[in-house]
């Protein structure tokens, strides 16, 4: 009994510690530093997290032979990348057990839809959408008892302030598509900005970004 009690001790702390994370991250979210980034880099590192954590679900990367790149805050992107996957994961994890269920598996697709759109897409075989599935990416909106309602709000967040848009659709057979879709040319002229203005300022980049030196 002692055992149980202080496990369960411990798992509700943890789930504290997680929702005061989340609340701060949406709270306080920096602004972004815009650099030239691989979008691939990025992605592959979001997935192995996950794949570690979850060894009986499929995680496939795909993605052109020469990968675009694209101007954002890695961090950010990062973790917007990992919130999404995070979904998928849990929404596959939600169908219960059964023989007749087929593995699951998460699909991160990066593709160059033009000349100035890059296309992210993220498709599980999860329980799909929910009902209000108009309002899944509302701040606090979660059908999960154990949920914030942040992930998606902050995935949200990140994406607008990368001049770029989201949407959710169903998956032929089952499950949830996650499509996210980046202006180039818009972000192109960020990263000049950023540029232009460390070259104006001659204090020292660190002393520039933080308002002191380190």
């Amino acid at each position: 009994m002692f055992g149980q009690l202080t496990g369960t001790i411990i798992r509700q702390v943890g789930d504290l510690r997680r929702m005061v994370d989340e609340f701060s991250s949406f709270a306080r979210m920096p602004k972004p530093l815009f650099r030239r980034e691989s979008l691939l880099d990025i992605a592959r590192q979001a997935m192995f997290l996950h794949e570690v954590a979850h060894p009986t679900i499929r995680f496939e990367l795909d993605s052109p032979e020469d990968p675009p790149s694209l101007v954002s805050d890695r961090r950010q992107m990062g973790q917007a990348l990992t919130n999404v996957i995070k979904n998928a994961v849990e929404a596959i994890e939600a169908r219960g057990e059964g023989e007749a269920l087929a593995q699951g598996e998460v699909v991160l697709t990066i593709r160059r839809e033009d000349a100035h759109r890059i296309l992210l897409t993220v498709a599980d075989n999860g329980v799909g959408l929910p009902v209000e599935r108009d309002r899944i990416v509302e701040p606090y909106m979660t059908t999960r008892s154990r949920g914030t309602g942040l992930g998606l709000a902050i995935v949200k967040k990140i994406v607008e302030e990368h001049f770029g848009t989201i949407a959710f659709m169903d998956r032929e057979g089952g499950g949830t598509v996650v499509i996210i879709c980046f202006d180039t040319e818009a972000l192109e002229k960020l990263a000049l900005q950023d540029t232009q203005t460390e070259a104006a300022d001659p204090r020292p980049a660190a002393l520039t970004r933080t308002g002191k030196s380190s």
